[in-house]
């Protein structure tokens, strides 16, 4: 497989093809903030939720001193209708890290990165990559499936198996624009269950298109999609009122509201476990609890 031909075709495709994302464009092209907070939004929502919301987002946080002066229930209210509020809470703790350790200045360096509140392995790589241009792969679960089926065809192997590839079909430059290209074809073309392989740059390359293209058997499309882990049922977990009862303090009165009012709104639904469901929110900082009232931080 000649990498350098492939790399060639992908940019070239994505000159003309590229999605317009406003963290990809002016004035946020290549600002740090701006790309840290985008990439935890796109974390667990999916990109046409998470655009309004970081426009909005920008707006009321436009520096991440900005960021770092609010309260945390400022930045909770934002959040809403994004669900993991715990993200917000994080990424507010990020951003007093940042001022108080580092100037202001998010870090380019991976490793330091990494020990950020709400930084994984994809999220510094991405911040990295995308605002610092450093030369490295970055992998969204579009990038995994696209390598995967470029590579191994319709026996997606684990991801971790797949990982090398980053580096080898790594371009010696524009990573960043790779890594975005690769993601915009997972995203519009190569998709899980449904690739539009015809349409795709690298149909002519790609191990997996002749058993793919033409819509074929969709459990053959399935089965060229590396392992994800499994999101439990939503509806009725311990995060499904987590989060209903972090929105109804966000629609309460500035001073919360009493727990005998959020015990009657949800005890019946959730029998013993309220309790403990409002021990974790005020552990993990999206609650106050505090004289028998309930209120966001």
């Amino acid at each position: 497989m000649d990498i350098r031909k492939i790399n060639r075709i992908v940019l070239e495709w994505y000159a003309i093809n590229a999605r317009e994302l406003p963290w990809r464009s002016r004035p946020y092209l290549g600002d740090a903030y701006a790309v840290l907070v985008s990439e935890i939004m796109l974390q667990q929502t999916q990109v046409n939720r998470a655009i309004p919301k970081f426009l909005e987002f920008m707006m009321q946080f436009p520096s991440i001193h900005a960021l770092a002066s609010a309260s945390p229930g400022d930045v909770i209210n934002l959040w809403s209708g994004m669900g993991f509020n715990n993200r917000a809470v994080r990424l507010h703790r990020l951003a007093r890290i940042v001022v108080a350790d580092y100037a202001g200045v998010i870090p380019r360096e991976i490793e330091t990165l990494l020990t950020l509140p709400g930084v994984g392995r994809y999220t510094a790589a991405a911040v990295a990559c995308f605002a610092y241009e450093e030369q490295v792969p970055v992998f969204d679960t579009n990038i995994y499936r696209v390598l995967s089926r470029l590579v191994h065809g319709i026996d997606a192997p684990s991801r971790a198996e797949i990982e090398p590839l980053g580096t080898q079909f790594l371009p010696d430059k524009s990573a960043s624009l790779w890594n975005q290209a690769l993601m915009d074809i997972g995203a519009t073309l190569c998709t899980a269950l449904s690739p539009r392989c015809m349409r795709c740059p690298l149909h002519e390359n790609c191990t997996a298109a002749p058993f793919l293209q033409g819509g074929g058997d969709p459990a053959i499309a399935k089965s060229s999609v590396p392992n994800a882990p499994r999101q439990a049922k939503f509806a009725g977990s311990t995060r499904y009122y987590r989060g209903r009862i972090v929105e109804t303090l966000r629609q309460a009165p500035s001073e919360g509201l009493a727990y005998m009012n959020i015990d009657i709104l949800f005890k019946h639904a959730l029998g013993t476990d309220l309790e403990l469901i409002i021990d974790g929110l005020v552990r993990d900082g999206l609650v106050v609890r505090a004289s028998g009232m309930l209120h966001l931080p």
